[in-house]
């Protein structure tokens, strides 16, 4: 049985769930501040109604002080306009007040659980997905929804209201001219639909090719070295304008289609409002409305305009959102493989580490990476795991930790199998340096603490005394030296010994080692190895070796090959009775000696 397979990012598919109803599972996280949702929604659908009075204002104004040329009616009206423009600026001001705390409240909380879902992901899933889809996800995918939630999930509903509440006054004023506008809705309804679905494809297009983008930015800010020493330049920017381009054209497609739509939404307004003043002015012309009715129901329609043209838009923000909560639940839908047992085991008492019958097989593939893997660790002995490439060294020494679950068979520590444990706690436990030292963009201390409690700098002082690495203390601000992303100010060798000192910062009971001394010099690695063997001491550990000094640190050694473990001896016994083991070590050696000679 394999490892479950984490879904790789997918484009959109036909059928999948709509727009409303992917929007609505955002409410969990609308809730907690929806007082300030209610204030700026009814701060801005009090503000549009208000604006949309003044039309009937003014057609008092006409029908009253200027038709009867009696001017002391003009204060009372005029007084009325003013307190409903003012009431209109200041009902504006509370809803964007209000949008700022709920829009940004809103993002900063699902962009908070999102990292925290990320987090507690395999490390498998992580293989399947690129970065930069992630990355869009928590920043561009984020800032959609934010508008979203700031102006289109209002505007939306006070535009609604709006658009209602002045065709009802239009009717009011003159029936027959109200049911033209009233009808010549019916066309936009129609092209609303039409563009909805087309839009939606159109934004999820534009998005994961943002996606992509963000991933190939990303890989050449890592690769610079690479791609510079190689001279890949040209290579590396051909491909960047090719992703550019595509997204360039996947968001004029966007824009096309918007553009169509906007068409119809600002032409059909100015076609309909030349119908209602021919009608208009026909029956003010036989008495059937007054001047300041023709005036007050051309001024209403003309506030109906905006509110319609600002509908599309809205509505293009609305499938851009929607496309956007489908990419991040397609994230938060992924459930975790690797979690804690429902009824956690108490503490392990010893620090054995058994594989009993161990078989692993990455997600997808059809074969076993380790085909029944039996190895017993007795507590404070070290183990070396020696293999060829390929043989699933690495591997091994990540199903101890859990950062991968096995597909068959047990791993226990204690006697207790590490799937029975909670993840905190095993975590706690077991320590790993891998031979890819990774640093963070922090401060020295930070990076080999990593938000540890109850370490001293007694502690941290000790740990890099260990791995040698005490070159940070010449570095402008010691301890307190930012190092740059990835650590790549430094050198391999000096991260390399700062992922050790981290490992074996406060003294692990069970120690992974993943190669952890093969970007440094021999002279350096004796003092590191001299140093280690006092931790070792007293901690059971199982160290992937490539070079014979690393190998003599161990107790006892076990031959890797085929996803088997071939023989188990000292390394004495295993150089005199196996001969994979002597071709092994002879070829480490060779090399050792060709990088010595090259320094």
């Amino acid at each position: 049985m394999s490892e479950p397979a984490d879904p790789a990012p997918a484009k959109q598919q036909p059928g999948q769930q709509s727009t409303v109803r992917t929007i609505l599972r955002l409410r969990s996280w609308v809730r907690p501040h929806r007082r300030a949702m209610i204030s700026m929604l009814l701060a801005a659908t009090g503000a549009m109604l208000a604006g949309s009075l003044i039309p009937l204002v003014i057609g008092r104004v006409v029908d009253g002080p200027i038709r009867h040329h009696d001017t002391s009616g003009m204060w009372s009206l005029s007084g009325l306009a003013l307190l409903l423009g003012v009431a209109e600026a200041g009902l504006f001001y509370a809803r964007r007040r209000s949008m700022s705390i709920a829009a940004l409240g809103v993002e900063t909380d699902l962009r908070r659980d999102l990292f925290a879902h990320l987090q507690r992901l395999p490390v498998s899933f992580h293989d399947h997905w690129p970065s930069g889809q992630l990355l869009s996800r928590l920043t561009t995918d984020m800032s959609t929804l934010r508008r979203f939630v700031g102006l289109a999930a209002v505007f939306l509903l006070a535009d609604s209201v709006t658009i209602v509440v002045v065709l009802v006054l239009l009717l009011k004023i003159q029936f027959w001219l109200g049911l033209i506008v009233a009808v010549s809705m019916i066309p936009l309804l129609v092209g609303t639909r039409r563009f909805e679905l087309r839009y939606s494809q159109n934004a999820r297009a534009a998005q994961d090719l943002t996606g992509d983008l963000a991933t190939a930015v990303e890989e050449s800010a890592l690769g610079i070295r690479v791609i510079k020493s190689f001279g890949r330049r040209p290579h590396m920017l051909a491909g960047f304008s090719e992703d550019a381009s595509r997204l360039r054209r996947a968001e004029l497609t966007k824009i096309r289609t918007l553009g169509l739509f906007w068409a119809l939404l600002e032409g059909l307004p100015q076609v309909v409002l030349a119908f209602v003043t021919v009608g208009g002015v026909y029956a003010t012309a036989h008495g059937v409305i007054t001047i300041g009715q023709l005036v007050a129901f051309v001024a209403l329609f003309l506030q109906l305009v905006w509110p319609i043209i600002m509908f599309g838009w809205l509505l293009a923000l609305t499938e851009e959102a929607g496309s956007a909560s489908r990419r991040i639940f397609e994230v938060l839908d992924t459930a975790p493989s690797i979690v804690d047992p429902v009824r956690p085991a108490p503490a392990e008492k010893g620090t054995s580490l058994v594989f009993d019958d161990v078989r692993f097989r990455y997600a997808g593939s059809d074969v076993d990476v380790l085909r029944g893997v039996d190895l017993e660790l007795a507590p404070g002995e070290t183990m070396a795991i020696v293999g060829g490439v390929g043989s699933g060294k690495t591997t091994l020494t990540a199903l101890v930790p859990r950062l991968y679950d096995v597909s068959g068979g047990r791993v226990l520590i204690g006697g207790v199998d590490v799937r029975d444990l909670r993840l905190d706690q095993l975590r706690h436990t077991v320590t790993t340096a891998f031979e890819d030292a990774t640093l963070f963009s922090a401060s020295v201390t930070e990076n080999l603490t990593l938000g540890r409690a109850g370490l001293s700098d007694d502690d941290i002082r000790e740990a890099v005394a260990l791995a040698q690495a005490e070159f940070v203390y010449s570095l402008p601000y010691g301890l307190d030296t930012r190092i740059g992303e990835q650590g790549l100010s430094l050198s391999g060798g000096q991260r390399q010994r700062l992922a050790l000192a981290r490992a074996v910062l406060g003294r692990p009971r069970v120690l992974i080692l993943d190669d952890p001394l093969s970007a440094l010099d021999v002279h350096t690695e004796g003092q590191v190895e001299e140093a280690l063997r006092r931790v070792l001491a007293s901690t059971t550990a199982l160290i992937v070796a490539h070079r014979p000094s690393t190998v003599m640190m161990a107790d006892r050694v076990a031959l890797l090959a085929d996803g088997r473990i071939a023989a188990v001896g000292t390394h004495r016994e295993l150089l005199d009775t196996v001969p994979a083991y002597r071709a092994l070590l002879s070829q480490a050696s060779e090399l050792t000696s060709q990088a010595g000679a090259g320094r």
